[in-house]
Parts: structure tokens; sequence; C-alpha cells
């Protein structure tokens, strides 16, 4: 049972679910936790840890959405680079063959990518446009015959530099609507290039992608990907694994807050004795709570079939925002320590940043959720 867990929200998986969680959290603590800090100072992408997530046999599996949820909880817990790179491999990319591919374009792609022996990316968001990409996309596909001609930029690409395959989604020239496109990497006109400098998610290899008369076949055009209400259906599903990241995230901070605050001590006892300290602790487990039961009802209404746009975004919009209290609080307990990675914390804030952004920002999310409520739009 994981510390911050105080209403016992794991005891409602059931004993194969909760076995699952277990082995998942006993590789990411015996092989990811221990060298997450070096790769993250390093930005570079532990390859040899592939083949133990392909192990663990869980990509693309029918679980519950509850179990989906703590598996993604579980991997932000541990390191949110290599949850987001889990999430765009098997949520992202997967999801999108998935929900909009042909029967037979899911039987191309997906066995091999359920073993990681193919690695996905999903390209969406471009330079010079992330929140507004549902009426603003500028990459461009042009058919010409039994052929899709792509041009364009994308930005911000996980897994992109060294992915087998990339879901782009592109606005068709002939009738302007989004459509869906699996471009392998070696493709002419397909290139991606490493973004550098970041300060979050620094293990995850993001890449700027250009596409120069990127010849597609029409057989690698997703046959269910016909508007961007299709691109919407993957994103609906993505976003609340966000809210179960941000969980994740919370829990490593409250986790390395109160072994601290067990261990520090300062005029003579340990710091944990003190109220300011211990105000701190409630507080970020008022919000680990709060969070871990908004994402454990959201999944229950994805597994009733009940499930909708306002439900992930407000979740998203939420569960990030109190994500950002709890990993500012836990590097205030912690002082100057939570400064350097040494003391873990310092990753995790760094992290919680992109997490707040990415699959859409709060301001988005808020606008989806202020619609459904008032029933009047206010995106321009």
């Amino acid at each position: 049972m994981l510390t911050g867990d105080l209403y016992r929200f794991q005891d409602l998986l059931s004993p194969a679910e909760a076995a699952t969680v277990t082995r998942v959290r006993e590789f990411l603590d015996s092989q990811v936790v221990p060298i997450a800090n070096d790769c993250w100072a390093r930005a570079e992408f532990p390859f040899q840890l592939v083949k133990g997530f392909a192990e663990l046999d869980i990509a693309g599996a029918r679980h519950s959405n509850l179990l989906s949820g703590w598996l993604a909880l579980e991997m932000a817990r541990a390191d949110a680079s290599m949850a987001t790179f889990y999430g765009v491999h098997a949520g992202l990319a997967m999801g999108s063959i998935e929900t909009c591919g042909s029967p037979e374009q899911r039987e191309r792609w997906l066995p091999a990518m359920r073993t990681f022996d193919t690695i996905g990316a999903f390209a969406l968001t471009e330079p010079t446009g992330g929140s507004d990409v549902a009426a603003g996309l500028r990459t461009t596909a042009r058919r010409d015959g039994d052929t899709w001609i792509l041009n364009g930029r994308k930005r911000w690409i996980g897994n992109a530099t060294f992915a087998d395959l990339i879901v782009v989604w592109a606005r068709d020239l002939d009738d302007n609507q989004v459509k869906g496109f699996v471009v392998d990497k070696d493709t002419p006109g397909f290139t991606a290039t490493k973004i550098e400098n970041k300060i979050a998610l620094r293990t995850v290899q993001n890449a700027d992608i250009t596409f120069d008369d990127c010849a597609v076949a029409e057989s690698h055009r997703l046959a269910n990907a016909r508007t961007f209400k299709d691109t919407s259906k993957v994103l609906r599903a993505t976003r609340s694994g966000v809210a179960w990241e941000a969980a994740g995230v919370m829990l490593a901070a409250y986790e390395i807050a109160l072994d601290y605050a067990k261990e520090r001590e300062q005029f003579g006892r340990p710091i944990g004795k003190f109220q300011l300290v211990q105000d701190l602790l409630v507080r970020m487990l008022g919000n680990v709570t709060g969070a871990l039961g908004m994402c454990v009802r959201l999944a229950q209404l994805q597994d009733a079939g009940e499930f909708k746009d306002e439900h992930s975004a407000l979740a998203k919009a939420y569960v990030t925002t109190r994500m950002r209290e709890v990993v500012g609080w836990a590097r205030e307990l912690l002082a100057g320590n939570g400064i350097v990675l040494d003391y873990n914390i310092g990753r995790f804030v760094a992290d919680a940043e992109a997490l707040y952004s990415y699959e859409g920002t709060r301001e988005i999310n808020t606008m989806i959720v202020g619609r459904a409520v008032t029933g009047l739009s206010a995106f321009v």
C-alpha cells in the first residue's frame, strides 16, 4: 500500500489487478528509480529499459480504466519521463491506431507495438500551433493517386528521435479536414531533430519534425480518422492519463517530503515534529487524496461508458494544478536540499511544469468544461 493512499483507493482494484500493479511497481523501483536522476541530468534515454517494459506485458492489454490509470500513476511516481515515454507509445500512438485504424491496420502495427519491437510517437503539436491546432493545423496532406504528400513541421514530439513509426495529423488540402497518417521513420522527406536545453522531462527525447514532400501510401492513412473530432477521441482518453500521472508525481513528492521530515533534524528534533511542517504535509496529502478520488471516479465513468470530454478536461486541469502546489510545498519542506537532484524532489518540481502544460493547457481544458456546464462556447 502506498504511503499517500490514505483512503485506500487501491483497494478498489481486483486481486489480479493489484498483483499487476505490484509487479509493475517492483520493476519501476528496482530498474527505473535508481537511474532516473542520472538519465535526467544527462538528458539521455535509457534504452536498456525498453526490454523490461516489454516483459511487463501491459501495453495494449484490455485493462480496466482503473488499472490503466493506476499503472500511469505508478510510472509517474517513479519517473515522469518514463511515464511520458510509455504514455506516448502505448497511449497516444497505439491509441490512435486502435481508435482510428481499420481492422487490417490494427493487425499490421499493434502486435509489434505491444511487444515494444516497434516504438511509436504521436505528432500533433506544431511550432506555431499548440492550443489552436483544431482550427490552425498547418501541416498539410495532398493526395496524389494512392499516395499522400505531407508538408509541414511538428514540435515537442516525444519519442520521435528513435520511434519506428509516427502517427501524424495533417490537414487535407482537398476538404480542409484533419486526417491521421502512420509514417515510417525511414520515409524520405521525414526529419526528426532532438530538442535540446529542456528543463523538464529531460529524459524524454522530444523532437522537431520536418515533412518535406514526404510521400505516404494511402494504406498508411488511418481509415477512421476523418476530422479533428476523431483526433479528439484519442486525446479524451490520454488526457485522463495525464491526470493520473500528475497524481503519481504528487504521491512521489509527498512520500519524499514525509521521509525527509522524519529523518532531518533541526533544533535537536526531527522537523516532522514541528507544527508548520506537519501543516505542509497534511496540505500535500489533502491534494493527493482529492486528486486520487477524482481520477478513480473518472476511471469508473470510463469503464461504465459514461465518459465525456468535460470529465477528462476537468481532471487534467484540476489535478495538474494541485500537483504544482504539492511539488512546491515538498521543495519548500526540503529547503536548500530541494534544489539538488540528490534529494530527488528537484526532478519532480521541474517535470511537473511539463505535465501542467501538455495534453491541453489548464486554460483550454477550463473552456472545455465551461462550455459543457454553460452550454456556451468561449472558444474563438
